[in-house]
């Protein structure tokens, strides 16, 4: 007689990967960097990215991979925020997305939630999702890290304030620090216990490849970029005095302003870019910067963590003029990189904000080492990491496996 025992079918793997995104473009680069490697590998079948970034819509995602769109805030210079186009309160605006996640979260049902660099989410409203994912037992939840977060007081008062060392605590199964312990430790200064640093993991630096292929110049070319631009205005208006003042500098550049530098400045840039007869080049925006990355002689840009895995990836000589302003985030990862001579910082206390100092340091890029010959190829093991992690996570009683230490 047949039996009418049946086994259970498993239901594939899901990932939601949330990042709040109130400026920038980096959390959902990152983000989205994650759920292709998780989905490409088949660690998990789908995933859904939660983010905030008003250019969301005009980045590809891979198969497999989708977004929901939170509706943007704005920060203002006295540090609050404000509706982006909503004409809501931020106390609004808040409860909103807070009930959109919750909403997403439970029809989607992830078996995994990867939380980008703000542990209670933008202004707590990842606190009712938390609470109820503890509750319920089901579905793991990580912390994700970038290198570096900010000097170590400053974090420290920072996530007080938001209740971030108490919610890491109570909440997540993991912190993932997409990083190398020897470089940067990013959580110095944080009253973390030693249970909660139990569960920390460095996993490398994240490695970047080129997804999407795009048109690139034929001819040599350095590639200029301040990321989202938001914060740009500085490093391109030196790099363009620098071409202005000497004719002869070389090779041409290519300048991608990024999304968030538009207005009255940007206008005033193209007219200078203009008079430079091709010897510059610029590009509003472009989703496919790896392809860009991979064809260039050498980088000048910022220092956020998204353009420094790029740099690191496609084995570039680098320039990097990092911003010191809300926070020293990018001063403290460009430093070290200098220091550890995987790229060539400009600072501007020690070197000067000057056409002169981007002259020089443009005309020293071919006789710069590049990463790789300060072992950066060694740095870069984020991805198979995380792969590897998620499957331990999601299989208990599969081994671990060790950090990039």
């Amino acid at each position: 007689m047949a039996s009418n025992s049946t086994t259970p079918i498993k239901r594939p793997r899901r990932v939601v990967l949330y990042s709040h995104d109130t400026f920038g473009l980096g959390h959902l680069r990152r983000s989205r960097a994650l759920a292709s490697a998780l989905t490409q590998s088949d660690t998990v079948q789908s995933a859904i990215i939660l983010t905030g970034s008003p250019v969301a819509g005009r980045f590809t995602f891979p198969e497999r991979v989708d977004h929901v769109r939170l509706p943007g805030v704005t920060k203002l210079p006295d540090g609050s925020y404000i509706s982006q186009t909503l004409g809501l309160d931020i106390e609004e605006i808040t409860s909103l997305r807070a009930g959109l996640i919750e909403s997403a979260m439970k029809q989607y049902d992830p078996d995994l939630l990867i939380v980008d660099k703000e542990p209670t989410g933008f202004r707590g409203e990842l606190l009712p999702t938390l609470e109820r994912l503890k509750a319920e037992g089901k579905t793991k939840t990580v912390l994700g890290l970038r290198d570096v977060l900010d000097e170590p007081k400053v974090l420290a008062t920072e996530w007080a304030r938001k209740g971030a060392v108490d919610a890491t605590e109570k909440y997540y199964d993991d912190i993932w620090v997409y990083g190398v312990k020897s470089v940067y430790d990013p959580t110095d200064g944080l009253d973390l216990s030693p249970e909660t640093r139990d569960r920390m993991h460095w996993t490398g630096y994240l490695r970047r490849a080129i997804t999407d292929p795009a048109d690139t110049p034929t001819d040599p070319y350095i590639l200029i970029t301040p990321g989202g631009g938001g914060d740009g205005k500085a490093m391109v208006d030196q790099v363009l005095a620098a071409y202005e003042q000497d004719p002869d500098l070389s090779p041409r550049a290519l300048l991608v302003y990024g999304p968030f530098l538009s207005g009255d400045v940007r206008e005033e840039f193209e007219t200078r870019v203009a008079k430079l007869n091709g010897r510059v080049t610029a590009l509003g925006f472009e989703s496919r910067m790896e392809a860009l990355f991979a064809n260039a002689e050498g980088v000048v840009c910022m220092g956020g963590y998204n353009t420094f895995c790029e740099v690191l990836s496609f084995d570039k000589r680098a320039v990097i003029v990092p911003r010191t302003v809300p926070r020293l985030e990018q001063w403290l990862r460009a430093s070290r990189a200098e220091e550890l001579g995987l790229v060539r910082m400009l600072d501007e206390t020690r070197d000067g904000m000057t056409p002169q100092s981007m002259i020089a340091a443009i005309r020293a890029l071919p006789s710069q080492g590049k990463p790789s010959d300060a072992g950066a190829n060694g740095l870069l093991d984020g991805l198979d990491y995380v792969i590897k992690r998620t499957q331990a996570l999601m299989n208990p009683d599969s081994a671990d496996i060790d950090d990039n230490e």
